[in-house]
């Protein structure tokens, strides 16, 4: 498995973020993500580390749909291709009504349809065509006295589209057009049903096999040495947890929430959403199950996380999304490296067979 991790340029000291990262770098991580909800964006902070940085690659952890126009979107990642030499990969995700309406007062509605336009029109600027889509989405050009134009620069690098989708239909669409998959809200033990269904889907209608689509799921990851240690971090994650299920989105869109109710949580997630929604932050955090949040973190005495580490990788995940826990800078990075040994021994185990 490759390893890889997430930030975000507004999540603190953005000197100490940098740190992070190339220490990073140096204990062996793949793949830097940087996100963007609703705060800092993503390709400025990928550009500055671009430079900063010299041998992992650099995802957009997603780019938002809805944020840009598609060939704002194709300009970027062409951009951040050329400057770091070919190591950045494209992330899109949809985001969701509250971020796109409510922030950007963009209308959300049919995001299936703007996410296969989009990635159609920005392979098409990368390829150094000129640029003519008629869709549902986007007409370019306009009907008048414009024609169809070129950037005056083109990809001289693959760049591989990632999309993070919970969806059955994005995650069809995943299958169908995607290098790879940025997942979240993953349960191995009912990630078939949830996920790997609906992407084997759009796989076999492309023509194509889980090995042409990069699986990359994150989590959390922490280490205790004891029970009493981990009972206490559990309990610390459950108003987390609650939040995801009942506080993103808007009050009838959660992906989230679906997601965790497709795998086999719907009663729990729908009283978390409706206690969330009702203000009682407290009664939603209370109804979420230590089950929930072991299920779908890497946290636990060394050998839990290994041994959930191998069952991350018996489902099918290609690349693992490290959060790492701890208060500082070092803390962060020692878990970080910790994680990525334990992944380095699990695929000696599995070489050495």
């Amino acid at each position: 498995m490759r390893t890889s991790t997430t930030i975000e340029a507004s999540g603190g000291d953005w000197r100490e973020i940098v740190d992070y990262v190339k220490e990073a770098e140096k204990v062996g991580l793949d793949i830097c993500w940087v996100a963007e909800a609703w705060g800092s964006e993503a390709p400025s902070p990928l550009g500055y580390l671009a430079a900063t940085t010299e041998r992992m690659l650099l995802g957009s952890g997603i780019i938002q749909l809805g944020t840009r126009t598609p060939m704002a979107i194709a300009r970027a990642a062409i951009t951040l291709s050329q400057i770091s030499q070919g190591r950045f990969l494209l992330g899109l995700g949809p985001s969701g009504p509250q971020v796109i309406e409510g922030l950007h007062g963009v209308p959300f509605a049919r995001p299936l349809s703007r996410m296969r336009e989009t990635v159609e029109i920005v392979r098409q600027a990368a390829s150094g065509e000129k640029v003519s889509h008629l869709g549902r989405e986007f007409q370019i050009p306009l009907p008048g006295e414009a024609k169809p134009m070129r950037l005056s620069m083109r990809a001289e690098h693959d760049i591989p589209v990632y999309l993070a989708t919970l969806s059955p239909k994005m995650l069809q669409l995943t299958g169908e057009i995607a290098d790879g998959w940025l997942g979240t809200s993953f349960v191995p033990e009912g990630a078939k049903e949830a996920y790997f269904d609906h992407l084997d889907a759009g796989l076999a209608a492309a023509g194509r096999k889980r090995a042409d689509l990069d699986i990359c799921q994150g989590a959390e990851v922490a280490f205790v040495d004891d029970e009493d240690e981990l009972r206490a971090m559990v309990a610390g994650r459950k108003k987390e947890l609650a939040f995801s299920l009942g506080g993103m989105g808007s009050a009838t869109t959660n992906y989230y929430n679906s997601a965790y109710s497709r795998q086999g949580w719907a009663d729990v997630a729908a009283g978390i959403r409706t206690r969330w929604q009702a203000g009682d932050r407290d009664g939603a955090a209370g109804l979420v199950t230590d089950e929930m949040v072991l299920a779908t973190t890497l946290i636990g005495t060394e050998d839990m996380v290994r041994e959930r580490l191998r069952v991350w990788r018996d489902a099918g995940v290609d690349t693992v999304r490290f959060y790492p826990a701890g208060e500082t800078l070092d803390d962060r990075v020692t878990t970080l490296g910790r994680a990525i040994q334990l992944v380095r021994d699990i695929d000696d185990e599995t070489a050495a067979r």
